[in-house]
């Protein structure tokens, strides 16, 4: 069964404290959701029309746990938190195998 996969990309940055309230919020939600983070934030390189901003990448069992994650009352909870704190690129992609 293909695995299913987080994919966001941080545009802009334009409240940290409510970035870092989200993050104390989103963590466990997605723990409980089954998803294994494979990359927060680190070093960059971006081509093409690429950004080198804070990339996270998120994997779960499956492309169908992965979107009943988001769709969970924990991760929407961080996600009000979150509300207009960071302009984001997120998708949540299937896996090849």
């Amino acid at each position: 069964m293909p695995k299913g996969y987080w994919v966001s990309v941080y545009r802009t940055i334009s409240d940290p404290e409510k970035l870092a309230a989200y993050n104390k919020l989103a963590a466990p939600a997605v723990k409980a959701g089954g998803g294994r983070v494979f990359v927060r934030g680190g070093r960059v390189v971006a081509h093409d029309a690429g950004i080198a901003e804070r990339t996270i990448l998120i994997e779960f069992d499956s492309f169908e746990q992965a979107v009943a994650a988001r769709e969970s009352a924990a991760y929407q909870e961080a996600l009000a938190v979150l509300a207009d704190g960071v302009e984001r690129d997120f998708r949540i992609v299937e896996g090849i195998d």
